[in-house]
């Protein structure tokens, strides 16, 4: 999967001149493979939201929700295509979901639960949609490497967690939660980012090395919060996975969790430190 997310992403800025540092070989539309790979993501990511969902009687309208989460995500592609503003954009598609999901539901189940399917649609379009959009901001604003180092930093630091957690973890981080997250897989979790991030700051000459050493951590850190956000959504449901389509992992949801919601402020990190 690192070969294969790698081999996309390079791809995709050989293709519109970003693999360069060279801003004269720069197109003007950035990033147009990378949506295309969001956008598949979303597809078994909403499906996958749904069965968690339907656990706790939530009805996720599919057409709606997958439909609106692609577009939630692309948000930022779109306006380099067009003079329209991705504010805008935003605005008003935010809007138009919320009528359309009022109409799915009453065509699909009249005034029955309506908060909490509507809730539910938008929960789900908002965490998959709108969190995945910061991704593709950071690979259209600041280019690939950016995004490569975002990346790398938040699943190096997975890795971390999990191998000094499972050798050395005695104290639990989140008992409630995630009973396996200790402390130890923290630090190890902070170790791993911070490798990573000064790797990517010295050989892609993307921020100072000081700087990276703060990098790491906060994206760790974060990042851990974000998978244990998806464990919250899945102990709810009694779920242990998300589903079991990748061996090892789960489902798709639990590989993107932690990037998910550290991209917000790996986007704001870029947009003030570097």
């Amino acid at each position: 999967m690192t070969a294969f997310f790698t081999a996309v992403v390079i791809f995709d800025g050989w293709l519109d001149g970003s693999l360069t540092n060279s801003a004269a070989d720069d197109k003007n539309v950035q990033g147009t493979l990378f949506c295309v790979l969001i956008a598949l993501l979303a597809i078994p990511a909403q499906i996958e939201l749904s069965k968690l969902a339907a656990a706790k009687s939530l009805k996720i309208f599919l057409p709606v929700s997958i439909v609106a989460s692609i577009l939630f995500a692309t948000s930022r592609y779109w306006p380099q295509l067009t003079a329209f503003p991705s504010e805008t954009y935003l605005v008003f598609l935010s809007a138009f979901v919320l009528l359309a999901l009022f109409l799915y539901q009453y065509i699909s189940c009249g005034t029955s639960s309506v908060l909490a399917n509507c809730g539910a649609n938008y929960f789900s379009i908002a965490y998959l949609g709108l969190l995945s959009s910061f991704c593709v901001t950071i690979r259209v604003e600041f280019g690939l490497w950016h995004l490569l180092m975002f990346v790398f930093v938040v699943k190096s630091a997975d890795v971390g967690a999990y191998a000094i957690g499972t050798l050395l973890g005695k104290h639990k981080f989140s008992p409630k939660i995630s009973p396996a997250k200790s402390w130890e897989g923290m630090g190890g979790a902070i170790a791993a980012a911070s490798l990573v991030a000064v790797g990517f700051a010295l050989s892609c000459d993307i921020m100072a090395w000081w700087l990276a050493i703060v990098f790491g951590p906060c994206l760790a850190f974060i990042g851990q919060i974000g998978d244990l956000a998806e464990s919250m959504i899945k102990r709810d449901a009694e779920q242990k996975d998300s589903a079991s389509k990748v061996p090892g992992f789960g489902g798709i949801l639990d590989i993107i969790d932690s990037p998910l919601v550290a991209a917000p402020f790996a986007y704001l990190f870029f947009m003030c430190g570097t």
